[in-house]
């Protein structure tokens, strides 16, 4: 028989660990294509920051890179919200089928509830800081672009 899956347990996998897969790994085995595919927008972010780092901020290729990180992670924010705020039954019917559907590892207690707070608060903050990362560094470009062409 397949152990059950606890919902706050997915919660902050996901949160903490969604980057790399963990969350999917947790729920669905190591047999998850997408939990495989995860860490490579996560990687390639990371990536994205050591080339900021290195080149500075005019480095396009960073504009490309760095908000793969940033989608990433709140992607797998909201993952946790959408874990953490579905109700008991729908989590066991969903996760734990053939289990009574008010069964214990669907509930939510105060530490999903943090794992939702937490994935809202860092979740919004990290994607709107990509999208303006990406954003800056390409009216930026434009404008000097519109310079070198008028002159």
């Amino acid at each position: 028989m397949n152990r059950m899956k606890n919902k706050t347990a997915a919660a902050w996998l996901a949160f903490v660990g969604g980057p790399l897969g963990l969350h999917r790994f947790y729920l669905r085995g190591f047999g998850d294509l997408l939990g495989w595919l995860l860490p490579i927008p996560t990687a390639l972010g990371i990536y994205g920051l050591e080339r900021v780092q290195q080149f500075g901020q005019d480095d396009v290729l960073s504009w490309l890179l760095v908000p793969m990180l940033g989608f990433t992670v709140a992607g797998c924010a909201l993952n946790a919200i959408v874990y953490g705020l579905m109700s008991r039954s729908q989590w066991n019917a969903r996760f734990n089928p053939g289990a009574d559907p008010e069964a214990t590892p669907g509930a939510t207690g105060w530490l999903t509830i943090g794992a939702v707070v937490l994935s809202l608060l860092i979740g919004t903050t990290v994607l709107m800081a990509s999208i303006v990362f990406s954003f800056q560094r390409y009216f930026e470009y434009q404008v000097e672009e519109g310079r070198r062409i008028s002159q």
